[in-house]
């Protein structure tokens, strides 16, 4: 699930503009980042969502989207 939901960012991004993007990490790992140039997605499985509970860590910050 996570390779489809990166993949259908790069290629909702590459659409709107003339830029490539790219993803680090591995779906099987739990975490994957999706480089857009100025805007990362972090998309994680469940457990590693849990783990690292990074909207504990970014409380004061603004949320723009949340997806579940």
């Amino acid at each position: 699930m996570l390779d489809a939901l990166a993949r259908e960012a790069i290629e909702t991004a590459e659409e709107l503009t003339d830029k490539h993007y790219k993803v680090e990490g591995r779906a099987s790992d739990g975490w994957l980042l999706v480089d857009l140039g100025d805007i990362i997605v972090h998309l994680f499985s469940p457990d590693q969502r849990e783990y690292y509970a990074l909207e504990q860590l970014w409380e004061n910050g603004k949320t723009l989207i949340k997806m579940q």
